[in-house]
């Protein structure tokens, strides 16, 4: 994590996504970056950004390895990676949820690499404008790098850091990103919704939609299903709301 070119370190990307992409985009200043990717169409995106395509065991041995992989295939990709990992490592999650895969990375990772889950706060969409004084999530599970990396995230790429554990993270992360998906996704049934006689609040609303509209299918999974606490705040959410239209037809009767 050295801004000078001259002594970069090497970061490997695992999973060549829109997310793996974005980081690499941010951080090509500041890592060698390689990067694997099950799927043949991120060659393009790849070489604009001098981006180096390997094996995952390759890209396994790196400084800093950088999962960027579905909640479904993360066992498996972390299993992968614990073999090829050398001493020293630091290996860095950017997950929507941060319980299951914390516990996966402490148990299949070995002893002498640092773990830290992250939550980067933010998407494709809402940095489209960049990410300075956008919000990440840093949840240390083993070692001791993660005060040097919260310092890279804060002053170097301008993030607002945020230190906390899986499971805080999780239960507030179940209300932000749960309720806020949950009813992007009810609107967006209801489309089209208007856009000509709107007030403030729904365009903000809107706007809301938008940034979440386009994440790809396992995001959503990923944030009501892997997510210990998004159920129970889901309920809570339709009894609320299911009692609320009990009240409203109360009234009008």
């Amino acid at each position: 994590m050295n801004s000078n070119r001259s002594q970069n370190k090497s970061l490997g990307i695992v999973g060549f996504g829109a997310f793996g992409q974005l980081a690499a985009f941010h951080l090509g200043q500041h890592f060698e970056i390689s990067a694997y990717d099950p799927s043949a169409d991120v060659a393009k995106v790849a070489k604009k950004l001098g981006v180096r395509l390997s094996s995952m065991h390759s890209v396994s041995q790196s400084d800093v390895v950088l999962i960027s992989a579905p909640v479904a295939s993360f066992e498996r990709v972390v299993s992968e990676i614990a073999v090829a990992c050398k001493p020293g490592a630091l290996i860095v999650d950017v997950g929507s949820v941060k319980v299951v895969p914390s516990e996966i990375m402490r148990r299949r990772l070995p002893n002498h690499v640092d773990i830290i889950a992250t939550h980067p706060l933010f998407g494709p969409q809402s940095a489209a404008t960049g990410i300075k004084g956008l919000k990440i999530a840093v949840c240390p599970i083993q070692g001791r790098q993660h005060a040097r990396l919260a310092a890279f995230l804060r002053k170097t790429l301008g993030l607002t850091v945020i230190i906390t554990t899986p499971e805080d993270h999780d239960q507030e992360a179940a209300v932000v990103q749960g309720l806020t998906h949950l009813i992007a996704k009810v609107l967006l049934r209801m489309g089209p919704l208007p856009t000509r006689m709107t007030t403030k609040s729904f365009d903000l609303l809107s706007e809301a939609i938008s940034m979440v509209q386009h994440d790809a299918p396992e995001v959503f999974e990923a944030i009501e299903k892997a997510n210990p606490y998004a159920e129970t705040v889901r309920r809570q959410f339709f009894d609320l709301a299911a009692s609320l239209s009990v009240e409203l037809e109360a009234a009008i009767d």
